[in-house]
């Protein structure tokens, strides 16, 4: 198969891509260490040149993969060439080297890309000084490929004459005896094997002709010579051409023979082999396909390289099924000759011992005389070798003595020169024996403990005992051979699908990195090294989108796509779930919390002084932390939906609203503006600068308060007040009680603004209970309205008691609430309340209720109200007060973080990309291909196949083929499913399993058994 440029090509390719000259480039990617991508434009007209070092250069019409990270050797074509002009794209000389120079002048630049032996690309400035170069390297001793060398212009050759008939003559008599015509002339030329073979032929001659004397054999130099000198003044005229005019393109195919799926017949599968810019003679027989220009030829080729690849599988799939079913039949085939051969031998040898009947039993009877005489078996074969000496015909026809087995073998010949064909009825069988109608001489084991008629019956039973086997294995034969046909075109069907499945496969640009799609239908990536997270955070992260890292060695950087306001608490959990799975903490079998911050608040710029390593970042402002959860992943398929069924599935992962608010509480660090480096090991490192020493208040002498609080949503205000004016005294009196009793119990446990914090959650009510010190409890809420919640005081857990005391006190309350005026009570709770706090105390409280009050007013208001209004009241926000819908930014500088959109996320580019993506079809759904899917548990609770995966010892890849086979036997899985899990690779089912683990499904034992 063709892979690579010739002469001809690069000077038909140099003279097509001269439309590209007066672009300028966009940008530069390299696909791999090899191939470069340079995007033109030119006003509307846009053009991508590719260039692969040493095979080929064209442009190219497919999305190539570009690498993750650009390389040193893309950064400095980019440095050099970005917004530069293509001014020249011509060829050096008569070599395969192409000279692209962008800009003009002193600012010019040379791309020189070499196309022969194993390739290069070299930078060069307007001097042709190397500035960089994909493959340093030295020929010869003087030539060196290096940054800061001049480029070698003058090995270039410069023209593309043919020799004369005396230099063809010299060439000719150096060959040596035997060479052929192309051999000879190849590296003598500038043309190209191909071009050679074509003006050859046409000219009457044969590149494999031999240099010979012979006048009636090979090539006559003296006959032929005039014939060659034509020819290639042909193929100058072929390249003068080929610089002036477009050519068109031709990819030559090749015939495959495959096996058809359905048993019809074999087909044929075209294979692409070479790619020419005109079609040689030598290829005119051969089926090809015609391009009205060789840029576009030879694009073909390529782009279908990977999809030939898969056919060329397929196509081997196929012919070893086939082959399995061809050994099948040849397996019973020689089985039942086999036993026909069994039936004839023992024929034969029961015919034979009964025709030398008296020859057989004197030679058993006289051995078993020496054996009754007690001889030893040596002497007993002395005596045989005795008597046969003595020509005794006894012994003579004693061959072998098998004396532990008690047999005896005997050479035996047909006494008779006739054909005994009465002796057996199957007349058929008379044909193998010799023309004279005697049977050959043959060697036969008898038994010595048998008559020699009990010995001929006994190869008569053995005879119709074969012929029985036989019988049946003819019979079963047709069985076993239908049986083998019909799981063969299975075999051929399922590889065709998967052959399908997989060129309709799509890999989307998430999937190189950890990745999963939340119960609320968000996007959450991970990096998988330190190279990852880096181009993770610069190129993929915005600044709305969320920022979640884990406190454990070697965590991955996870990224929750948000394309409208922030997410909701369970998407966060699952996003913290995962930033714990990919570290340490999986193989350790440790929980530990995560935390997430806004996008905004990841920087990559380090304190003045410090240097911030690959994957490494800074987090400025406060982090918010997770509830730890169990280490519980899941293992599933995602499936393509065609864009028809699309619709159906587009809410299934809608963003549904916060009803339980006990399933993510997130505690939020409100201390000063913190400076935090989080590495790519998952360390992070708090800086306090100076600015935050010099902005410490007299408020961190005050003892620190705790209050309770629970979360509770209501309908509306008028509601939540007319609550507030129905409590009692004594319910006041409770909520000092706890208030008090709490302080006492906590009073020591927090030092110097350490997080102290107790969660508790009523599974039954779904009610949180929180306790905490110097930290604000909020509960991040994606709520459909802009009601502030309501912190009421609970309870201690266990006074039930106690609360039926205040349930009936309340009763008898109620019929007191006429004889005082609204108002009235009001103010008198808020004197009880606050009754033991001096006016500071009283002024510092307002200032931090005012959250509640812009609750009736516009988010504007809203956003005011709660913004601090200077440095020191920033410090006095660590006592707990009720939380907003979002946590807000409050670092002294920056703007507080904008309040969240209560709609859901709007239909972007990414949006509708997940909703092609399903984990529970339909029986009618149309589906192209399944993604294998690791994410945490929970948020597959509607997926149709998925298995549990926590920490254990099982090796990813056993676990994952495992699962497969599970998802494979479901009964309530379709056979489109089936293909569809069939046909995903098996390197990339495990591919984000974070680590060993442990497997679990319904009767999972069962099903692997």
């Amino acid at each position: 198969m063709k892979n690579r440029f010739n002469t001809y090509d690069i000077v038909c390719m140099v003279a097509e891509l001269q439309r590209l000259v007066g672009m300028r480039v966009n940008q530069v990617y390299d696909i791999d260490n090899r191939s470069y991508v340079i995007r033109l434009q030119r006003s509307e007209e846009k053009s991508v040149l590719l260039l692969e070092s040493g095979n080929r250069f064209h442009t190219t019409q497919f999305e190539w993969p570009k690498n993750v990270a650009p390389s040193g050797f893309t950064m400095k074509l980019r440095k050099h060439l970005k917004n530069k002009r293509l001014e020249k794209l011509n060829q050096l000389g008569v070599d395969r080297i192409v000279d692209l120079q962008f800009g003009s002048g002193e600012a010019a630049y040379h791309v020189i890309l070499e196309l022969y032996d194993r390739g290069n690309i070299v930078l060069t400035d307007c001097e042709w000084t190397i500035l960089n170069v994909l493959r340093p390297h030295v020929e010869g001793d003087k030539i060196r490929f290096a940054v800061k060398e001049k480029y070698p212009l003058d090995r270039a050759k410069t023209s593309y004459a043919a020799p004369t008939a005396d230099a063809l003559k010299e060439i000719l008599g150096k060959s040596k005896p035997g060479d052929n015509l192309k051999k000879i002339l190849n590296p003598n030329l500038e043309y190209g094997a191909s071009v050679i073979d074509h003006v050859l032929l046409e000219n009457g001659l044969s590149g494999n002709m031999k240099i010979s004397t012979d006048p009636n054999k090979g090539f006559q130099i003296e006959q032929h010579l005039d014939k060659l000198v034509t020819a290639l003044k042909q193929a100058e005229m072929l390249i003068e051409n080929g610089k002036n005019q477009v050519a068109k393109g031709y990819i030559i195919q090749k015939k495959e023979d495959r096996p058809n799926p359905d048993g019809s017949g074999p087909t044929f599968l075209l294979t692409n082999q070479e790619f020419h810019p005109i079609l040689y003679r030598q290829n005119k027989d051969q089926p090809h396909a015609e391009f009205d220009t060789f840029d576009r030829a030879v694009d073909e080729f390529y782009s279908a390289l990977e999809g030939q690849k898969i056919d060329l599988k397929t196509v081997h799939v196929e012919r070893e099924a086939m082959k399995k079913l061809q050994n099948v039949r040849k397996d019973h085939e020689k089985r039942i000759t086999e036993l026909e051969r069994v039936q004839l031998e023992d024929r034969k040898a029961a015919e034979m011992i009964s025709r030398n009947e008296s020859l057989v039993e004197q030679a058993r009877l006289a051995i078993q005389t020496a054996i009754a005489n007690q001889m030893s078996w040596d002497d007993i074969q002395l005596l045989v070798k005795t008597a046969q000496e003595n020509n005794d015909p006894v012994a003579s026809s004693i061959k072998q003595l098998k004396l532990k087995t008690n047999h005896i073998t005997l050479l035996l010949s047909d006494p008779y020169n006739y054909d005994d064909e009465a002796d057996d009825d199957d007349d058929d069988d008379e044909e193998n024996d010799n023309e004279e109608g005697k049977l050959k001489p043959m060697m036969i084991d008898i038994d010595l403990s048998l008559t020699a008629f009990a010995n001929a019956r006994r190869y008569y039973d053995q005879k119709r005992n074969a012929a029985k086997k036989q019988q049946k294995t003819v019979e079963s034969a047709d069985k076993a051979l239908k049986s083998a046909e019909r799981k063969t075109k299975q075999t051929l069907k399922e590889a065709h699908t998967i052959s399908n499945i997989t060129k309709a496969r799509k890999n989307y640009w998430f999937e190189k990195f950890f990745w999963f799609i939340s119960s609320d239908n968000y996007l959450v990536i991970g990096g998988r090294d330190q190279q990852q997270n880096e181009l993770l955070v610069k190129r993929y992260m915005r600044p709305s989108d969320v920022y979640v890292h884990a406190e454990v060695t070697g965590a991955s950087s996870i990224v929750v796509k948000c394309p409208a306001g922030p997410p909701p608490p369970r998407t966060l959990s699952e996003a913290g779930q995962a930033a714990v799975a990919y570290s340490v903490a999986w193989e350790a079998k440790v929980l530990t919390r995560a935390w997430w911050v806004y996008g905004h608040q990841v920087s990559k710029s380090a304190p003045t002084g410090e240097y911030l390593t690959t994957g490494s970042f800074m987090i400025r402002g406060r982090k918010n932390y997770l509830v730890p959860e169990h280490l519980q992943f899941g293992f599933s398929f995602m499936f393509r939906l065609e864009d028809s069924c699309i619709e159906k599935h587009r809410d299934e992962r809608r963003c549904a609203a916060l009803d339980d608010v006990s399933e993510v509480t997130s505690v939020q660090d409100t201390e000063d503006e913190q400076e935090i480096v989080v590495s790519d090991d998952g360390e992070d490192e708090p800086q306090e600068t100076d600015q935050d020493t010099k902005q410490k208040s007299p408020l961190d002498t005050i003892s620190e308060e705790t209050v309770n609080m629970k979360i509770q949503e209501t309908s509306d205000n008028d509601q939540q007040e007319h609550e507030s004016e129905e409590t009692t005294q004594s319910e006041k009196q409770e909520l000092e009680t706890q208030e008090k009793d709490v302080s006492e119990s906590d009073s020591d446990s927090s030092e110097d603004g350490v997080l102290d914090t107790h969660i508790k959650v009523d599974h039954g009510t779904g009610q949180v209970f929180i306790e905490s010190k110097t930290r604000t409890i909020s509960e991040v809420s994606d709520r459909s309205d802009d009601k502030p919640l309501v912190f009421p005081a609970l309870p201690k857990k266990g006074s039930a008691q106690r609360q039926k005391q205040n349930k009936n006190a309340k009763e008898e309350k109620k019929p007191e609430k006429s004889t005082i005026k609204r108002g009235q009570k009001s103010k008198l709770k808020k004197m009880k309340k606050y009754k033991d706090q001096d006016e500071e105390d009283k002024a510092f409280m307002m200032e931090m209720l005012q959250s509640d009050k812009p609750a009736k007013e516009s988010k504007k208001a809203l956003k005011q109200a709660s913004k601090p209004k200077s440095k020191a009241q920033a410090k006095q926000q660590k006592i707990p007060q009720p939380a907003p819908l979002i946590l807000e930014a409050e670092s002294d500088g920056e703007d507080p973080e904008p309040e969240p959109e209560t709609e859901q996320p709007g239909a972007d580019a990414d949006t509708e990309m997940l909703c092609q993506l399903t984990g529970s079809p339909h029986a009618d759904d149309e589906l192209l291909f399944a993604v294998p899917v690791v994410a945490p548990y929970s948020s597959l609770h509607n997926y149709k196949y998925k298995v549990k995966l926590t920490p254990g010892t099982n090796k990813r890849g056993k676990a994952a083929k495992t699962a497969l086979q599970v998802f494979l036997r479901d009964k309530a899985g379709t056979a489109r499913e089936r293909d569809l899990l069939k046909a995903v690779k098996e390197e990339n089912t495990a591919r984000n399993f974070p680590g060993k683990v442990k497997l679990s499904a319904p009767q999972l034992h069962k099903k692997k058994k």
